[in-house]
Parts: C-alpha cells; sequence; structure tokens
C-alpha cells in the first residue's frame, strides 16, 4: 500500500496556494462568492487534483483550510475535516514469468501479465485459438473461434485485435467483442487455464507485448492472463511445420468463420502473472456548521457535497485531450472546482446564519472520477448514519451555464423536491431543465443508493470536458453565484421546516443494464466496481426493475447469469448479450456467506 503522509512541505505548500496570483484575481473579483477558490483549485500548484496525488493532497489541505476558517467543526466523533478511504490507484507487473520447454522469458518486452489477471501459476499444453473471438447467437452471425477446439486445462494462444482483411461490416461485428476481457472470459468458460495473447505480425505493434492500463474494475477475471512478444510467439509456433507466424494469421485474417484453430504440437508451458494493484490513499474532506436552534427537529443534517478531484495529466485513459495536449495538466475548472468553490461558497452564507434549525454538512468527495469512491466510502461507513439525512445536495460542473439554463437531477427522489424548487427559483429566473433520474454519473447516486433525498445541479457539457483547456478564465462566475445562492435558497427551506421530505425510489427510465453497444434490455442493476470481489457486487438495485423484481437487494454479489459465470462487472456486460427480453433466466448470487438462486426476467430499454 502507498501511503500518503502529511509533510511539512506539503503544509507549507498549502500556505503559499494564496499566491499574489490568486491574491490578486480575490480583490479583483470581490463581487464573486467563487472566483477565488476556482482560482486556486485550478492552478498550477495543484496539477489537476488527480486523487492521491500531491495536488490533490493540496487541495484536501486548502479545503480543510477553509472550512476551519468559516466555523465549521470535523463531524461528531472526528479529530479532522480529512477522513481517509483507500483506492487502488493503477496496476503494475511484479514479475510475470513465462517458460517453454527449457527456455524461460521474464522481461516485460516479452511477457506481460495483463492488468485484469489473477495472480497464479499454472502448467498446461497449448491450443492456438485464433484470434479467441466468440459472437453471441443473438447477433445472428456465427463465429466461434473454439467451435472446434478443446481447451480444458490447456493454455490458449490467441491474436489481438481482430480479423485485418475482413469486410467492414464484418469488422464492426467482431470488433464488438475483440476487448481482451471478452477474450479472457471465452477462454475461461471453456475451462482454460490460462490466456496468452500475441500481437501478430500484420496488426498494428506488431509483436509487441501490450502495456498494462489503469482498470477501474478491481477484481480479477478468473484466469491467468498475459501477452507475449512476437519473439516468444515463435518460440511457441516452431513446431508448425511449414507455415511462418505471419502466414498463419493471414490465413485468418480474411475474417472466414471455418478458420479453425489447432493444438501447438509438443509445447508446454508455465507462465506465473503477477498483477500489482497500487493501493493509494485518499481523503474525502467533511466539516459541519452545528444548529443553532434548540429545538430538535427529526433527521437533523442537511448535506450538500461536491468531488474535489480531477484528471491529473489525463494519464488514467479518460482523458479527451487531443494528440497535442496530452500530458498537459488537466485544470477541471468545471469539473469539479465550480462544484467545489460552490459547496464552500454555500457553506459561508449558512454560516453567516444566526439560526440554523439543522446540522449543515459540507462534503467535498476524492476519487469521483474512477468510480465515485470517495462518496461511496463515505455512504457505505458514514461517520452520520443516512437515517439522520434530511437531504443531499450535489454540485458537479455547475461553472459554464448556457442559455440561462440549470438542469436539476434526481427530482424524483422525493415528491416534495417539485413545490420546493418552484418557489426557490421564482427569485432565481432559471430556465430549468429538472429530471427525476437520480441515476447519474456522479455523486448524487450514491446518496440516493443510501435512501437519502437529494439534489444535483449541473450547467452542462462543453468541448473542454476533461480536457486541459477547462481552464478558470472560461468560467461564467456571475452564473456560478446565482446557483450558489438558488442552492442555498433550496436547502435553507429544507433545513427550517420541521417537516422531512420523503424518499421516493425512482423506477429507471434512461439507462441500460450494461455500457457495451448493442445492450438494448433493461435489468435494473447499479453494479460498484469500486471492489476486488469476485463477482458482481451491487451498490444499488432500481426501484421497480427486474433485480428488485427478483428479489435482489444492495449488497449482494451476483456470480452467475444463465451458465456464464461472473467474475466482474465486465463479465456481467458481457453476459446481457446473450439475455432476451422477457425470457426468464436463472441468477445465482451471494447473500453474505449464503449462496442463493433466483430467476429474473430482463425488460425492454426504454
Amino acid at each position: 500500500m502507498t501511503r500518503l503522509v502529511r509533510s511539512t512541505a506539503l503544509a507549507a505548500a498549502t500556505l503559499a496556494l494564496a499566491s499574489p496570483a490568486v491574491v490578486a484575481a480575490q480583490g479583483a473579483a470581490t463581487a464573486s462568492k467563487t472566483r477565488a477558490d476556482v482560482t486556486t483549485l485550478a492552478s498550477d500548484r495543484l496539477g489537476g487534483r488527480q486523487a492521491g496525488s500531491d495536488g490533490a493532497k493540496l487541495a484536501a489541505d486548502y479545503l480543510a483550510a477553509e472550512l476551519k476558517k468559516m466555523g465549521a467543526q470535523p463531524l461528531p466523533g472526528q479529530k479532522d475535516y480529512r477522513l481517509p478511504f483507500s483506492f487502488t490507484a493503477g496496476v503494475k507487473d511484479g514479475g510475470t514469468r513465462l517458460t517453454v520447454g527449457t527456455t524461460s522469458f521474464a522481461r516485460t518486452t516479452e511477457v506481460q501479465s495483463l492488468s485484469f489477471a489473477d495472480n497464479a501459476e499454472v502448467s498446461g499444453a497449448v491450443v492456438f485459438a485464433g484470434y479467441g473471438l466468440v459472437v453471441p447467437e443473438s447477433q445472428n452471425f456465427g463465429y466461434d473461434s473454439y467451435a472446434t477446439l478443446d481447451v480444458k486445462d490447456k493454455v490458449v494462444v490467441v491474436f489481438r485485435y481482430f480479423p485485418e482483411d475482413a469486410d467492414q461490416k464484418t469488422r464492426q461485428i467482431l470488433s464488438r467483442y475483440a476487448d481482451l476481457r471478452y477474450k479472457a472470459m471465452q477462454a475461461r468458460q471453456r475451462g482454460a487455464k490460462a490466456l496468452l495473447v500475441v500481437t501478430g505480425p500484420r496488426s498494428p505493434n506488431a509483436g509487441e507485448t501490450i502495456p498494462m492500463s489503469f482498470d477501474t474494475a478491481l477484481a480479477g477475471s478468473g484466469i491467468v492472463a498475459a501477452s507475449v512478444s512476437g519473439d516468444v510467439a515463435k518460440t511457441l509456433f516452431a513446431g508448425v511445420k511449414d507455415k511462418s507466424l505471419e502466414d498463419i494469421q493471414k490465413s485468418f485474417d480474411s475474417g472466414n468463420p471455418h478458420a479453425a484453430g489447432f493444438a501447438l504440437p509438443d509445447v508446454t508451458v508455465t507462465v506465473k502473472t503477477a498483477v500489482v494493484r497500487e493501493k493509494q490513499e485518499g481523503f474525502n474532506v467533511v466539516g459541519y456548521l452545528p444548529a443553532t436552534a434548540r429545538i430538535a427537529l427529526p433527521k437533523p443534517w442537511v448535506a450538500l457535497g461536491a468531488h474535489y478531484d480531477h484528471l491529473g495529466r489525463g494519464s488514467h485513459g479518460n482523458s479527451l485531450a487531443t494528440k497535442d495536449d496530452a500530458g498537459k495538466i488537466h485544470y477541471g475548472a468545471d469539473d469539479n472546482a465550480s462544484g467545489t468553490a460552490a459547496v464552500l461558497a454555500a457553506g459561508r452564507e449558512f454560516a453567516a446564519k444566526a439560526m440554523r434549525a439543522r446540522h449543515v454538512l459540507l462534503g467535498f468527495w476524492s476519487a469521483e472520477e474512477i468510480g465515485l469512491i470517495g462518496s461511496n466510502a463515505f455512504v457505505t461507513t458514514p461517520p452520520v448514519p443516512a437515517d439522520q439525512f434530511a437531504a443531499y445536495f450535489n454540485f458537479d460542473m455547475v461553472g459554464r451555464m448556457q442559455d440561462n439554463k440549470l438542469t436539476v437531477q434526481a427530482v424524483g427522489s422525493s415528491p416534495g423536491w417539485r413545490p420546493l424548487i418552484e418557489r426557490a427559483n421564482v427569485a432565481a429566473g432559471f430556465e430549468l431543465v429538472l429530471q427525476d433520474d437520480p441515476y447519474q454519473p456522479t455523486d448524487v447516486a450514491s446518496f440516493n443508493s443510501a435512501s437519502i433525498p437529494s439534489l444535483a445541479f449541473f450547467t452542462g457539457t462543453h468541448v473542454d470536458y476533461h480536457k486541459p483547456s477547462d481552464t478558470a478564465d472560461k468560467i461564467n462566475y456571475e452564473d456560478l453565484d446565482r446557483v450558489v445562492s438558488f442552492a442555498v435558497a433550496l436547502a435553507s427551506r429544507v433545513g427550517e421546516q420541521p417537516d422531512t421530505l420523503a424518499f421516493a425510489k425512482v423506477d429507471q427510465t434512461q439507462q441500460s443494464g450494461g455500457g457495451r453497444a448493442g445492450v438494448r434490455l433493461f435489468t435494473g442493476t447499479n453494479p460498484d466496481s469500486a471492489t476486488d470481489v469476485k463477482g458482481l457486487l451491487l451498490g444499488g438495485v432500481i426501484g421497480g426493475g427486474p433485480a428488485e423484481q427478483a428479489g435482489l437487494q444492495k449488497g449482494d454479489v451476483i456470480v452467475q447469469i444463465g451458465e456464464q459465470t461472473i467474475a466482474n462487472i465486465y463479465d456481467y456486460t458481457y453476459a446481457l448479450e446473450v439475455l432476451k427480453v422477457g425470457q426468464p433466466v436463472k441468477l445465482v448470487y451471494m447473500r453474505g456467506a449464503e449462496r442463493r438462486e433466483t430467476t429474473m426476467t430482463p425488460s425492454a430499454r426504454k
């Protein structure tokens, strides 16, 4: 585990955040509630605030200092504003080895674990399975690289990518099933001990091993899996008479579904994979302004929150930077320095109020960009019980308003939201876009899963999203300040009224059960990918959906759908390909230590 230790140097750097440029910006923008905070958070010094980085640590120190300055206190029972949590920040090869006969390979240029591999050592005879592609029957396109092969207890070798010379229509179909996780799953389902992937001599990156990529699904794939170089592949195929590796690849590159793999004669290998998942520590920064009223109200907490992390230099694969901008600081002024500044500004307004009927929690979440990890950690082990919250308000990308439009999401999480929003907007005058759906790719989803009435504010995406060009000078501070005033008015109404909002579970109407192209059915599951559990951990189920009707609950772990075993979220997504709308399917899941079985009937995506 990589542990970030707060150092004197970092602490001193935090004090230095108030640079002359920032001070000047503050002086030039005294009318703005938010400009100074956005300018600080989206500065070069914070380096893009990637979760677990020194820049994120500086941001956390800045937020803690601002909470203290406004008079907020650490949460009851906590000594600090910083609430630590651990997360997987990346992967590296810890020493993968491959032995072919008496020849050993150990350099990463020769053999390298795939990022999702299980750590184990296996031995077996070798079978070549072409491109290792399997197209589900539901696609009405017959292609199965394993149709004539027995790979049980064998080591399977496949080419990377998909047939190079196939016609465009065939390439489009096969490319959907060329993901390495999918290939690994197909080999595992047929009993293979391991999967070795070679980039063929006719493919891009010919002969190179595959770089290990950041993988937000922490669980392995249930199989040993590695990439091997072209030279290693030549050793494996040395016993094939009268055909070079290029000749073999060419025979598969037309896309002919009848091209058959074969056992490699007299070849036995031993492969040991070693994936090191790099743990880091992140920090949510949370404080609260205590209630000042003497009369205790039910559900005595109101919470406002935003994620403060961003992409750093875009190294984890979620950057949309152009080639020329790759590796540059992604400042994240709108995503999400704007939301963070909004919560700080709202906190200052609440701190100035003479009367607060409920406690006001101010939360700043980290690791949102890699899967809502910080907010999920907060609601999973809450320092304040979830049933004590009257409401939660989320701010994510609220600094680039266009045409006076403010989107308010998760409105369906309580029947009481609409009249409150309408009254608050009389003074604000926004062109509101109200969306019932709480199942958003932002931290509001974590609080909705804890049955807390929630709202999320959003001013829309733009061309600078997830690029280095999302800079502080492009924020519309006047409208950002208006969003703050609107949210404070709403939160104040909720905080002052003695009656609490009723939580409503929203039926899913806009999202499918998975993200792959072609998935058109709905299961009503909210997967939690930020876990190393074997199977698919449910972060929640959608009200009225097929999963809830089948008796599934938050915390259940799906381990099998039909005949397909499920080792992680990717297996689950691929399994959806073979399901049919309205056709019941057996589903096996774990509830604690108990293995259970049910039947789920997927519905059509609406």
